[in-house]
C-alpha cells in the first residue's frame, strides 16, 4: 500500500458489502484494518438473528451495544484485551521515562 494512497484517496475498507474510502495516518493501517475486521463481526452477528433488517439499523444496534459495553465497563467481546493492556503499559513507560529526564534536567 503506497504512502500517497493512504494520504491523498484514502484506504479501502468494507462494511457488509458496502465499500467506503477512509482517510488514515501513516503506520496506523494495521490499527484501522483491525478495527474494521472488529466492527464486520459485530455487524454480521446482529445482521444473522435476522432481527434486525436494513444496513443503516443494524449499524446503529452495533453502535448502540458497543457504547453500551464501554460505558458499563463490561470488556467488549472480542477485544485483545491483554495486547490493549500491553500498549497501555508501554505508553506508560514512555511517559515515565519522559518525566524522569525532565526532572533530571530541572535540578
Amino acid at each position: 500500500m503506497s504512502e500517497t494512497l493512504t494520504r491523498d484517496k484514502g484506504l479501502p475498507i468494507s462494511f457488509l458489502g458496502r465499500e467506503f474510502r477512509v482517510a488514515c495516518p501513516e503506520g496506523e493501517e494495521t490499527q484501522l484494518q483491525a478495527s474494521v475486521d472488529f466492527l464486520n463481526r459485530k455487524l454480521r452477528e446482529v445482521r444473522d438473528t435476522g432481527k434486525v433488517v436494513g444496513n443503516e439499523r443494524i449499524a446503529i444496534m452495533v453502535a448502540l451495544n458497543i457504547a453500551h459495553e464501554l460505558l458499563s465497563n463490561k470488556p467488549v467481546a472480542s477485544l485483545d484485551s491483554g495486547a490493549f493492556r500491553g500498549r497501555i503499559e508501554a505508553m506508560q513507560q514512555t511517559v515515565d521515562s519522559a518525566l524522569a529526564a525532565d526532572q533530571e534536567n530541572l535540578f
